[in-house]
């Protein structure tokens, strides 16, 4: 009963810490947040100049578009675990390193062994083609 009771004290004074550090950590990131201010909009005061000719424009360059990261899907993520293994690997086992079930696993063996990337070492065992 004695054990207990301390076992329980512990864990009381535990709590009361992390109480504290929550409560720590929840002012430091009210302080990291900063308030936005209402700004007034400035009049501007706008000169007129008077109207130039225009020379020869100056054609401008266009940048090639920027490369978007390229999505795995799920049979690139299968086939990425088969071709690490040279000897070749089992259904659990891709279960086990990709999370999916096992329908998806075979549905996504299909589509590589009609792409010709992979093929069958045995049984449920497949190998890089």
């Amino acid at each position: 009963m004695e054990n207990l009771k301390k076992n329980l004290q512990t864990v009381n004074k535990d709590l009361k810490a992390l109480s504290k550090k929550v409560d720590k950590m929840i002012v430091a990131v009210g302080k990291l947040e900063k308030p936005k201010a209402a700004k007034k909009p400035k009049a501007k005061v706008v000169k007129i100049q008077p109207v130039k000719k225009a020379v020869a424009k100056k054609v401008a360059v266009k940048k090639p578009a920027a490369k978007k990261p390229v999505k795995l899907i799920a049979a690139d993520t299968v086939f990425g675990f088969i071709k690490r293994y040279r000897k070749g690997v089992d259904v659990s086992t891709l279960m086990e390193k990709t999370g999916f079930n096992k329908r998806k696993i075979y549905d996504n063996v299909k589509i590589l062994k009609k792409q010709g990337k992979i093929k069958t070492a045995g049984k449920g065992v497949y190998v890089k083609a």
